[in-house]
């Protein structure tokens, strides 16, 4: 695609103002029309679809591709161009070898198999609460609490040694991050591939009770798949497992203290249904994914009145259409009440992230069990010195000191 300097970059800086909104840019974007060119780090130009109704029929569409390997793709930087050519997860794969691999993962994902991990989740979650009150005060609640919770609940579902978190953290952070060198994210990326392969084969000879053993003895073992794959297959659950999940916690965590009046539903709740549409209400709101999801057209294709051709690279910013007032009224404020079904969180479509139930269900747990066992929980520090991850493709702030 030419390239251009007379369209606004993308991705744009959010606001130091509010935090929680998308960047103005983006709205502006929005409100004067449905789809706009943006230029990408390495000045090609992309397709940005800015509405919510414009951004599920795109995601749905059978023209478009999520292959990254196909010139043209909009990659997030030349460090996840250089990752994903070479080693693609199953996000950056088309049919029929992304459903292929998905189904291998879906029964473990289910609805009803994650709600067997709730007491597991209610025990980690308590436990590091526990960790939390008996430690100094004020203290960084990213660190101590956000950042663990996921990391225990991933580690424990797949069957990693939670022993080795300094290790996959440090290395997690680095593949999340745009600012890094091809170099400095490929060997991240090899360093966890290699450890978990070695993980995988000791599975493979001595399985365990956990999702890694059992892909070992059923793909691996059977040469339905190869030891690689499988490792890459568990570095994108165990990095998107934890990152996506710890923002989510520090950020909801900010905004409803932020907010005394939903913070008093949330702490107000009791059933599980109202606990659950206050979770989808903040997923909505926050949206922590800041870098669009990445697709390509495969054919030419019409979308709000514009013919796409083929090859041209598409973006679609989630947070921007789970902000548009067409679909959801007065989108800029916070409602643990309100009915957002159908919000784009976790995206839309056969790529739709596959680990959604767990995310809901750590969330579920973790706000409610925070405020009930911290009722007098707080910020520590003015809002305004936070500081936050703009330059990472997950959203969210680098530290969060809380006291009580």
């Amino acid at each position: 695609m030419n390239t251009s300097t007379q369209n606004p970059g993308y991705p744009m800086r959010r606001t130091g103002t509010c935090p929680f909104d998308p960047a103005p840019g983006l709205r502006e974007l929005q409100r004067d029309e449905p789809l706009a060119k943006v230029t990408l780090w390495d000045g090609t130009t992309a397709w940005a679809v800015t509405r919510y109704d414009d951004q599920r029929a795109l995601l749905a569409h059978p023209r478009i591709s999520s292959d990254a390997s196909r010139p043209g793709y909009p990659h997030i930087s030349a460090a996840t161009r250089q990752v994903v050519t070479t080693t693609p997860g199953i996000g950056q794969m088309d049919d029929p070898e992304h459903a292929r691999l998905r189904r291998m993962l879906t029964g473990t994902f289910t609805v009803r198999r994650i709600e067997r991990l709730r007491p597991a989740v209610q025990r980690i979650v308590d436990g590091l609460i526990d960790e939390m009150l008996a430690g100094p005060a004020p203290a960084d609640l990213v660190n101590a609490f956000a950042l663990a919770v996921p990391s225990l609940v991933i580690c424990e579902l797949l069957g990693v040694p939670y022993a080795d978190h300094e290790f996959f953290q440090r290395n997690s952070k680095i593949i999340v991050r745009r600012d890094r060198t091809p170099e400095d994210t490929v060997h991240a990326q090899r360093a966890l591939l290699d450890y978990l392969g070695a993980l995988i084969a000791e599975k493979t000879a001595d399985p365990a009770d956990d999702l890694l053993s059992a892909l070992a003895v059923e793909q691996v073992a059977t040469g339905a798949m190869s030891t690689e794959q499988l490792a890459t297959i568990g570095m994108m659950l165990l990095v998107a497992g934890h990152e996506t999940t710890t923002n989510m916690i520090s950020l909801g965590t900010l905004a409803l203290l932020r907010d005394p009046d939903q913070l008093a539903l949330l702490k107000a709740a009791e059933e599980p249904g109202e606990i659950a549409t206050a979770v989808e209400e903040l997923l909505r709101y926050l949206s922590v994914v800041q870098a669009g999801l990445r697709r390509i057209a495969r054919n030419d294709f019409e979308l709000a009145g514009q013919i796409i051709r083929a090859g041209e690279a598409i973006v679609v910013p989630t947070e921007l259409g789970n902000r548009d007032q067409r679909r959801f009224p007065d989108p800029d404020r916070l409602d643990l009440e309100r009915d957002v079904r159908g919000h784009l969180a976790f995206g839309f479509g056969v790529h739709q992230c596959l680990g959604q139930s767990l995310a809901r269900l750590e969330l579920q747990v973790t706000y409610t069990t925070l405020f009930r066992r911290i009722p007098t929980l707080r910020l520590a520090v003015d809002p305004a010195d936070l500081s936050f991850a703009h330059e990472q493709f997950i959203y969210g702030p680098h530290e969060l000191p809380v006291a009580w």
